[in-house]
């Protein structure tokens, strides 16, 4: 009898805590869905390396299947990830050409990425947005998380923040802001689930950016979109970003925004501030002789190439050092920034 009853008592005991280790791991599932609605943009975090600096590369506009290029590009990434032992690279969008990717299982997302990317070096997170080849395609197959079941680097979404303990990245989804998307598309359809109503999807995207950034303590902040706000390419200015996102990473004292969308290498100095607009747009196809220099009435160009390549990032607390590279892997152009005296040389 005693025996039974506390064989009864074991055994209710054991549903007791069977039901706490059931509610608790529900309250963590719960928690793991909320947190992404209740916040406001996803933030990544990601380690410095121990004597406190960064490095990482940036290239845009590359996913052709390895050819005009991107095969050689990619390999000269690679050396240079080696030698300077990169923490993660940047994709500036336009990732999958012609018109995105159809779903999770299209063999474009190998043959454009893992199958090209092949170095060690090159075998980190990449941080990417979209480019709006990427919105011709299955948008939501692009940001699908099964993804990086196929390659574990892969790491899209539309809008985000990438943290460290040097410099926060933000991350914007930029094609919404372009009119002509929407006003004339040509012959293209664009994906714009998630966007539309447009209105409303922009309006909280800067919202959300200002409270990320106004929050930010960060020393060091970059912007990341697919979109220039200057450029002297075939594209050149974004009149909608100048005109929305512009002020909003000025107020903030953003230093550096990366962008790709004009297949070219540019840096174009700010003519009334500190911040300044880099272009990597070069992972493939180039525009040969699509420059437009005599576009620069300020002279505010340092630097513009009309090929293939990349650029790599140096940085620490004191100093950025950017490099442009090109399909042979040369460096085209050198810029370094101090944080202490806040001026380029």
């Amino acid at each position: 009898m005693v025996v039974a009853m506390v064989a009864a008592s074991m055994a209710s005991g054991l549903r007791i805590k069977a039901m706490a280790e059931l509610c608790c791991y529900l309250t963590v599932v719960l928690c793991a869905f909320l947190v992404p609605c209740l916040a406001k943009l996803t933030t990544i975090e990601h380690p410095v390396k121990p004597n406190r600096s960064l490095s990482f590369l940036v290239v845009g506009d590359w996913g052709r299947k390895g050819f005009y290029n991107q095969s050689e590009v990619a390999f000269q990434m690679g050396r240079i990830g080696e030698k300077l032992k990169i923490d993660f690279v940047i994709s500036t969008g336009d990732n999958f050409y012609d018109n995105g990717l159809t779903s999770v299982y299209d063999p474009a997302f190998r043959d454009s990425f893992t199958n090209i990317y092949t170095a060690k070096s090159l075998q980190k997170p990449w941080y990417s947005v979209l480019g709006n080849h990427d919105y011709r395609g299955n948008v939501e197959a692009q940001l699908n998380p099964t993804l990086r079941s196929v390659d574990k680097r892969w790491i899209c979404m539309r809008s985000f923040v990438l943290k460290t303990e040097l410099v926060d990245i933000f991350f914007v989804d930029t094609t919404p802001f372009v009119d002509k998307y929407f006003t004339d598309p040509e012959d293209h359809t664009y994906d714009w689930k998630g966007v539309e109503p447009r209105k409303n999807y922009l309006s909280s995207l800067i919202k959300d950016l200002k409270a990320e950034m106004r929050n930010s303590t960060a020393l060091w902040k970059f912007a990341v979109g697919h979109h220039a706000i200057k450029s002297l390419g075939h594209h050149g200015d974004t009149a909608q970003l100048i005109k929305f996102l512009l002020p909003v990473l000025k107020d903030n004292n953003v230093d550096v925004y990366m962008n790709g969308h004009d297949h070219c290498l540019e840096h174009i100095a700010s003519m009334n501030g500190a911040m300044q607009y880099l272009t990597s747009g070069g992972g493939s196809k180039a525009w040969r002789g699509d420059l437009k220099p005599d576009d620069d009435v300020n002279h505010s160009a340092k630097f513009l190439y009309d090929g293939q390549g990349f650029m790599s990032v140096e940085m620490n607390e004191n100093e950025a050092m950017i490099l442009f590279y090109d399909v042979e892997g040369l460096v085209l152009h050198q810029w370094k920034i101090s944080k202490q005296l806040r001026s380029a040389v």
